[in-house]
């Protein structure tokens, strides 16, 4: 349908996430989150910028499905994951909503959020056959910073900023924080932003290996779509197995990543991406690859 009279539709052509409910006080036509995928390219967008683009029910469910849409449509070749607006990438559970939650729900209704919600979410972004951009375009602060910590790439706006703020509301870590920041900065550097949060700036990230790049804030988007096109168009089975081998490897031992790296190479060994690498690489041209 044409944007002007699709009612579901926003004005640049991203949809709602399938399922996504509109964002209480906000006009119908303003989903929490939104979904695009142009050219083989998925761009799921954060969209409460007045909340900072914060984690509530109606979010994360949209999140969730959307994650999970992308993961298992074929003709996705890589995603985007960012946030509307200049100041917020994320800033993690909307705390306006645990706080009701807390005086309403039985701590058992409360915390299923972490199984239904950040479970799932943390999981596909992190072993979803396709590479994963986050275009980090302002502050991440707890289980928003995981959501950048969850991708392969993070792309940082020069504005922007990590914030590992669960302490600092008396609670541990969700999100798959225990897993991807000691392998990004190192043990001791993960206890140090958990126990002691506080806004780590751009460059900062970049220099502690929590941004892979650092570009001016107008720049973001722009930025991120160059790299996620170089990623679309390249070999995404290979890239898939490079993402299960460094996740199978990170706990196991050097004999039993050596067999998963053997069997991940045979596979991929026999996709027409390899077969025809091979022969541009003996043609002396450029290889194009499908994915499969």
């Amino acid at each position: 349908m044409n944007p002007s009279t699709d009612p579901t539709q926003t004005p640049d052509g991203a949809r709602p996430a399938a399922g996504a409910a509109t964002d209480p006080g906000t006009a119908p036509t303003t989903p929490p989150v939104l979904y695009d995928l142009r050219a083989g390219i998925a761009t799921i967008t954060l969209n409460r910028p007045r909340a900072a683009n914060a984690l509530d029910l109606a979010t994360k469910e949209a999140l969730r499905d959307a994650v999970l849409a992308a993961a298992d449509d074929e003709s996705v070749r890589c995603v985007i994951l960012t946030g509307a607006g200049e100041q917020a990438f994320c800033a993690g559970q909307d705390l306006r909503e645990h706080a009701v939650n807390l005086r309403e729900m039985t701590p058992e209704e409360i915390w299923s959020t972490i199984p239904n919600h950040y479970v799932p979410i943390a999981r596909g972004l992190a072993t979803m056959p396709k590479p994963v951009v986050a275009a980090v375009n302002g502050v991440a602060a707890g289980a928003g910073a995981a959501l950048a910590f969850a991708c392969d790439f993070r792309v940082l706006a020069d504005t922007a900023g990590f914030n590992l703020a669960f302490t600092a509301a008396g609670l541990s870590c969700d999100t798959g924080t225990s897993w991807t920041l000691p392998r990004l900065v190192g043990h001791a550097k993960a206890v140090d932003l958990l126990m002691r949060p506080r806004t780590v700036g751009a460059e900062e990230a970049e220099r502690i290996g929590l941004a892979t790049s650092v570009v001016p804030a107008a720049d973001l988007a722009e930025e991120a779509g160059k790299l996620a096109r170089q990623l679309a168009d390249g070999p995404t089975a290979a890239f898939a197995g490079v993402r299960l081998s460094l996740a199978y490897a990170a706990s196991n031992s050097l004999e039993e990543a050596l067999t998963f790296e053997g069997e991940m190479m045979r596979l991929c060994g026999q996709t027409d991406d390899h077969i025809n690498a091979v022969e541009a690489f003996l043609a002396k041209r450029r290889p194009s690859f499908e994915g499969h």
